[in-house]
């Protein structure tokens, strides 16, 4: 009887020190047969183990220039912290899970394999960390953290979803995913999870799953998607007047569905008792000026529960 051929294994492909805060590694995926580049921040002091930060992309997933490394100064706002801050740059539209089907637009993804059983063993070998995690992301990936959470229990101390929508599985949620996966991406949601009705989408609904979550630190936060105090048309690149009325209309009414579905997760968690840490902000459209925020409000209460 011939034999089956050895299962591939996640390895580093290469190594480049970006500066002295900053290291891409280039890590290859047996799940999706591709180098990924991970972006790695160091910790300022590296004398002993330190903790792991994931911190996801939204969605574009970083492919499209909208990381945190260019949107925000979140390697200075971390350039004396204690903690590795760990950013894979790829997975647009994927929504950071795995997919029951290639996709003819959007490949094959098989994110939530990558980021629970790939990477992390990488991340740990090839540096000084004490193991101890916590992964957060916003828009797209705040979704996506809350199930990759619940797909892997105790991998993740603690979860942080900026902006993102619980709800997968209903109307509201499924609206929210398709705009991402098929009017942005140009994929089909239904090579994602199968059928809108089916068990899959139910699988993958934070919201169904939420008892899953107990024992983890959650921390959620949303605007309302009026307007606030970064959305003037000052705050737009060169006062670009389309720039600002698209981010009024379009991220008003995309945070006032993440607002919604954050509502309801918070009453589920609130439900089943488990604890639920929510910045509900009153103003505040889809952008990364107020997720830069909200990691700096975060940070604190994620570090203390990483010993960072």
């Amino acid at each position: 009887m011939a034999q089956a051929a050895p299962q591939k294994a996640a390895k580093v492909e290469a190594k480049v020190q970006v500066d002295k805060q900053e290291v891409t590694v280039s890590v290859y995926s047996p799940s999706m047969d591709k180098v990924i580049p991970v972006t790695v921040l160091t910790p300022h002091d590296q004398s002993k183990a330190r903790s792991v930060f994931y911190l996801l992309n939204g969605a574009g997933g970083g492919e499209d220039g909208a990381t945190w490394n260019a949107k925000t100064k979140y390697k200075q706002y971390f350039k004396n912290k204690n903690v590795f801050v760990v950013t894979p740059i790829g997975g647009a539209f994927s929504y950071y899970t795995d997919w029951q089907k290639d996709d003819p637009k959007l490949g094959r993804s098989k994110w939530q394999t990558f980021l629970t059983k790939e990477l992390p063993p990488i991340i740990d070998a090839n540096f000084k960390t004490t193991k101890v995690n916590a992964i957060g992301g916003i828009s797209m990936a705040g979704t996506s953290v809350l199930n990759i959470a619940i797909a892997a229990p105790g991998l993740y101390k603690s979860v942080a979803g900026f902006s993102g929508c619980a709800r997968t599985s209903d109307p509201l949620g499924q609206e929210y995913i398709k705009q991402v996966v098929e009017v942005r991406g140009g994929g089909d949601m239904t090579n994602m999870w199968g059928p809108l009705t089916g068990a899959g989408w139910r699988k993958n609904d934070p919201y169904l799953n939420a008892a899953k979550l107990r024992g983890t630190k959650i921390y959620l936060t949303t605007g309302s998607g009026l307007p606030g105090k970064r959305d003037g048309l000052h705050d737009q690149p060169k006062g670009n007047a389309l720039v600002w009325a698209d981010l009024l209309i379009v991220g008003g009414g995309i945070e006032a569905a993440a607002n919604l579905c954050t509502h309801q997760m918070v009453d589920k968690l609130n439900q089943l008792k488990i604890p639920v840490n929510v910045d509900f902000r009153p103003t505040g459209t889809h952008s990364w000026a107020y997720w830069e925020g909200d990691l700096h409000r975060t940070w604190p209460k994620l570090a203390k529960d990483l010993g960072a």
